[in-house]
């Protein structure tokens, strides 16, 4: 009874903090819908007055971006700012033979008067946040504008940015992300669905109340001495975007979202680039909850509900980790079920827990319907594509969590980008991408793996016990088995 008792130990903790986690979405979707009913009084610039009109330098940190470079120029270039008050530094690390051919095109671009540098790197220390770091240096903008290469800002982007930062307390103003490929495959649908959620419900809920937010990295702006006061970029973690905001907001600069402001964007189409981005998502979260922890215990200007939320934040991608404990531990908790008869209680009480994912249900519904809109045939759309995204989430589930704790046991991993493919019809393919790895990785043998072992999960409910079966996970272990099943195959046909 000792391994008994150590597996549901283990799993009723890990749906313990599923659970706490689903409270703290509940909230933020209370939050949310708050908002809605404020009216934002806010000062703001008049960019019509010259003397209001303050230098912007837009940042645009790329390497090795040879699908989409002239694309990220050409938009950029659009960009409605008077001409005294702006210059743009194409911050390029690459490393291939797209520095000559952006050397030309910035070349072209800047004969027709356009403030346009082409600053290069032989050293890539701290890759990203190496590369903004020395852009800072010799910008001379007192606002900081950031575009990752995929990125497709709009002509007035400027103009519904800047003038918040009338307020001199603001250091951040950060948009809402579109998605330009959205409709291309299910992979993107399902990222499509996921980043929504964060920039609905999650950025808006914690914003609207005064907690932390973060800077998403790209398609916002910084106020250049929020970022010296915060104590520049560093590089040592995998989400310096995460890190710096932080420690700008324990430095009391406050952030504004603009859930009103999309900037369009391309989500990575092939589930390798996807991988390699979650990757570096989950594992940054982790490393981050591990430089911010104390910072944010200690510190003596921020309420209590703020901490919640921002340990919370940290540990968003720590989800993954409980999410595929509960799911490795399920099947033998299935038959420990149907062995002890005398523990019957306690699986009366757990059952209480799948109110988890009717919370979720619920908070992602409103964030479905703000993009999508409302009605019935919505409805049972989003029904389809809720299950959908969760079933293929728990397949990315040991993915995540090997970031996840390689983050919070401090291993160091070099910044991977994800390959961008500029696609954004059906019609447009990625094969032939230079970028794409093609080795395929160990841990898509193991998903394989975990798809016959869920598959073993569904058997499972048909012969345990002797009441004819027990059903009560078979949801559960269906949606893993789609899940990992998908990843596996999708991995395999795409030679990640």
């Amino acid at each position: 009874m000792i391994l008994e008792t150590i597996i549901i130990t283990i799993y009723t903790v890990a749906i313990v903090l599923i659970f706490m986690y689903a409270l703290a979405q509940l909230n933020l979707l209370y939050n949310y819908l708050s908002s809605k009913r404020k009216e934002d009084k806010a000062e703001l610039f008049d960019l019509n007055n010259p003397e209001e009109v303050p230098f912007v330098t837009i940042q645009l940190p790329v390497y090795n971006e040879m699908y989409v470079m002239d694309r990220l120029l050409n938009n950029i270039a659009q960009i409605e700012y008077p001409e005294d008050k702006l210059e743009i530094q194409v911050l390029d690390d690459s490393t291939d033979d797209t520095v000559t051919a952006t050397r030309a095109h910035i070349e072209e671009l800047q004969k027709t008067g356009l403030n346009i540098q082409h600053i290069t790197r032989t050293d890539r220390t701290g890759f990203k946040a190496g590369a903004l770091k020395e852009g800072l240096e010799i910008a001379k903008g007192e606002f900081i504008a950031i575009f990752d290469a995929d990125f497709l800002p709009s002509p007035n982007w400027l103009k519904r940015t800047i003038p918040h930062f009338k307020d001199k307390s603001i250091g951040v103003v950060q948009t809402r992300w579109g998605h330009i490929n959205r409709n291309y495959s299910l992979l993107t649908r399902i990222q499509a669905f996921a980043l929504d959620a964060h920039f609905t419900l999650e950025q808006v809920g914690r914003n609207s109340k005064g907690h932390f937010i973060n800077f998403n990295g790209t398609a916002g702006v910084w106020r250049r001495d929020c970022i010296i006061d915060a104590g520049n970029w560093e590089g040592d973690t995998l989400t310096e975007d995460l890190d710096l905001s932080y420690r700008a907001q324990l430095n009391n600069w406050k952030f504004k979202y603009l859930e009103d402001v999309e900037t369009p964007a391309e989500l990575p189409v092939v589930i390798s680039a996807a991988r390699s981005q979650q990757f570096r998502w989950n594992k940054g979260g982790a490393e981050n909850f591990r430089k911010m922890l104390w910072r944010v215990l200690k510190s003596n200007n921020i309420s209590f509900k703020t901490k919640v939320h921002g340990l919370l934040h940290l540990l968003n991608s720590t989800m993954f980790l409980s999410i595929f404990t509960v799911a490795i531990l399920s099947i033998p908790m299935l038959y420990i079920k149907n062995e002890y008869a005398h523990l019957r209680t306690y699986f009366y009480i757990m059952s209480f827990f799948v109110l988890s994912t009717v919370i979720f249900f619920v908070c992602y519904w409103f964030m479905y319907r703000q993009i999508y809109g409302s009605g019935f045939k919505k409805f049972f759309s989003y029904i389809g594509m809720f299950f959908t995204f969760f079933s293929i989430a728990m397949g990315f589930s040991l993915h995540n969590s090997i970031a996840v704790l390689e983050g919070h046991l401090g291993k160091r991993s070099e910044f991977v980008r994800t390959p961008k493919f500029n696609i954004s019809s059906i019609s447009d393919s990625w094969k032939g991408n230079r970028y794409l790895r093609a080795k395929l990785s160990p841990n898509v043998i193991i998903e394989g793996l975990l798809m016959l072992y869920f598959g073993f999960g569904l058997y499972s409910a048909f012969i345990v016990g002797d009441q004819g079966g027990d059903f009560g996970l078979f949801p559960f272990h269906l949606m893993l088995f789609i899940g990992f099943g998908y990843v596996f195959f999708k991995s395999l046909s795409s030679k990640v």
